[in-house]
């Protein structure tokens, strides 16, 4: 039978669709040895029916699939296996997108912000004083990701005593926050005031205030390219004839596990005087 016959390295490289050179790393990783070693010879045979396998390598190295990865979706079943692809190609997707904007940051950046006022549409609003309960502490930019989530949920348990979430959420950046400075930063919760009984958590009120803001996609919130956006406001607001009134602070009015890389889920915004 065909799948039977045995195919040297070179003619199983050529109806693989492999460079000889592949085979070769691909045997060495272990994910195509051969089926047949000549004791006598050392010549390396394999089976024709692998071939499908072969090519399957061949299209995922295409898609820029690491070998680790490729191993993985080689050892699952078809319906696993197909899964296993999605969410590899979803996840370059998501770096593609964050990696985009990142590249739109440093640009802009590099060209002494030229070309920023295009790239952000700046509005304003009238916020209302507010009774926020609060979390704060010193960070910096890698410490972000896992404490802002943790933070608000600790407040959003708390909130559900007190009727529940009111508004979106907040970031307050009382400092500067990068490489070299750890802020402070402030993790803000509305809840109403009518239900703040009892209420003995951190808080305050948040007063009133106008504020110009931009808002931006889930890619573009990562650091540094979020920078960009805070630029772009501070760049209207000089612009504008006004001036800031209190610290920048990212207002997240969407539910960040459920949004993908472009979808809009964050205003960066300014308090600043009417004018």
């Amino acid at each position: 039978m065909e799948e039977e016959r045995l195919l040297t390295t070179g003619e199983f490289a050529r109806r693989g669709l492999l460079s000889p050179k592949a085979l070769r790393l691909y045997d060495r990783q272990g994910l195509l040895p051969p089926d047949v070693i000549d004791p006598a010879t050392g010549y390396r045979y394999y089976r024709a029916g692998r071939l499908a396998t072969a090519r399957l390598i061949v299209r995922l190295r295409g898609l820029d699939m690491p070998l680790a990865t490729v191993a993985e979706v080689l050892a699952l079943p078809g319906p696993e296996a197909a899964e296993r692809i999605g969410a590899y190609w979803a996840a370059v997707e998501r770096r593609t997108v964050s990696q985009r904007a990142l590249a739109e940051h440093l640009r802009v950046q590099l060209s002494g912000l030229e070309g920023i006022d295009e790239m952000y549409r700046i509005e304003q609003r009238e916020v209302p004083d507010q009774l926020v309960l609060t979390e704060q502490r010193r960070a910096r930019p890698q410490d972000l990701d896992e404490w802002i989530p943790a933070a608000t949920a600790r407040l959003e348990a708390i909130a559900a005593e007190h009727g529940g979430v009111a508004a979106a959420p907040f970031v307050i950046y009382h400092g500067q926050v990068d490489e070299d400075n750890d802020g402070p930063v402030e993790v803000c919760l509305p809840i109403d005031p009518a239900r703040a009984a009892g209420l003995t958590a951190p808080h305050r009120v948040e007063p009133a205030h106008r504020e110009a803001f931009t808002t931006i996609t889930k890619a573009q919130v990562e650091y540094p390219q979020i920078l960009s956006a805070y630029d772009a406001v501070c760049e209207w607001v000089e612009s504008a004839g006004t001036e800031r009134t209190g610290p920048g602070r990212e207002v997240y009015f969407a539910d960040w596990a459920a949004a993908a890389p472009d979808d809009r889920i964050c205003d960066i915004a300014f308090p600043v005087r009417a004018v």
